[in-house]
């Protein structure tokens, strides 16, 4: 049974599909994206002149009268988990949530339970609208399953088409913490002549590539010098440690969000992330250059050592500037207490 029908009226000039016509004229308030008009199609739901009409290519003339009938939101066939959440925010059209590491984002063939999904889908129970025609929260982003921090998640169709907006103009304020072997710097020997490459006057490390599934390995990512995505990360040294310097506390701001974009980037710069199993290879901290215990606590680190400390965006209904942090987890304070040599595990 339809919950509501959708008329208005095709303007002037319009494209010559109609599901261009429709992705154009369709009321903003409605938040319908072109890939559920076309789906709303193929499912005879459109009108056009009162006959339905499934053929998306069908063409549409100015004045013609369009009634959409949409249904109720469909239940996900994804169950749904009483899993405990850190929420940052909350309102009628989002959830920022502060995700532990060891969580992962959306369900897959090898854990198709136990995740951040399942958990919203208990959380938010019937206040999801409906993303893409089903009750379900909306996924605009993902951080891998062992870093920790901010990500945000739409819970109505129209906060998901603003929020995917903003990912797409890379407007989104998206900045982590890591601990990396090696310290950046202009003088490093490494880094000379390195395609993509180069530091700003402030010192700041940008790193320019494209980025690829890996030849062999399609589980991981690489850095490809031909095709692939457009990648850009941004470097700031917070903190070095060890003398000499063996390992530093970084700040990565995301230009673009690719797959596993940072965890590449550093590994890429020779900076591989401590603790990273994929892509931080089998490098050692000096036991000499650090204070006693820290290239040991280091090597045994069981996850990446990256944290999405910050996120900033528009709210996508009301416009507000919405930001927020989130301090290190406790697993990532206590590595940096061993590497300062201190009981302090602040940050600046």
């Amino acid at each position: 049974m339809a919950q509501d029908l959708l008329g208005f009226v095709i303007g002037a000039a319009p494209p010559p599909r109609l599901d261009k016509a429709l992705a154009r004229d369709v009321p903003e308030a409605a938040a319908l994206s072109r890939t559920r008009l076309m789906r709303l199609i193929e499912e005879g739901a459109v009108r056009v002149n009162g006959d339905v009409v499934q053929d998306s290519k069908a063409r549409v003339a100015e004045g013609d009268r369009i009634d959409i009938a949409l249904p109720e939101p469909r239940e996900s066939h994804m169950e749904a988990e009483a899993i405990a959440l850190d929420i940052a925010f909350e309102d009628d059209d989002l959830i920022v949530i502060d995700k532990p590491a060891g969580l992962v984002v959306h369900p897959a063939p090898g854990t198709p339970s136990g995740t951040l999904v399942n958990a919203l889908l208990h959380h938010c129970g019937d206040r999801l609208s409906g993303v893409g025609g089903a009750r379900r929260p909306g996924i605009v982003h993902r951080i891998d399953k062992d870093t920790s921090g901010l990500l945000v998640v739409a819970k109505t169709d129209a906060a998901h088409q603003g929020l995917a907006a903003q990912f797409a103009a890379h407007s989104v304020e998206r900045a982590y913490l890591a601990m990396v072997h090696g310290v950046p710097g202009p003088g490093d020997p490494r880094l000379a002549g390195l395609a993509g490459v180069r530091f700003e006057a402030d010192g700041t490390l940008v790193i320019r590539t494209q980025l690829a599934r890996h030849r062999t390995d399609r589980q991981r990512q690489a850095v490809v010098t031909s095709g692939g995505r457009h990648a850009v990360t941004r470097v700031r040294l917070r903190e070095s440690f060890g003398r000499p310097p063996a390992a530093s506390l970084v700040e990565c701001r995301l230009e673009t969000g690719r797959t596993h974009q940072i965890r590449v980037h550093m590994a890429h710069v020779g900076l591989g992330l401590i603790g990273d199993p994929v892509y931080g290879g089998a490098r050692r901290l000096s036991v000499r250059a650090l204070p006693e215990g820290a290239a040991e606590a280091a090597r045994h680190f069981p996850r990446q050592a990256l944290h999405a400390a910050s996120l900033g965006f528009l709210h996508p209904l009301s416009g507000a500037a919405l930001r927020f942090s989130s301090p290190l987890p406790d697993d990532m304070a206590a590595l940096l207490a061993n590497l300062r040599g201190t009981d302090d595990s602040r940050t600046e």
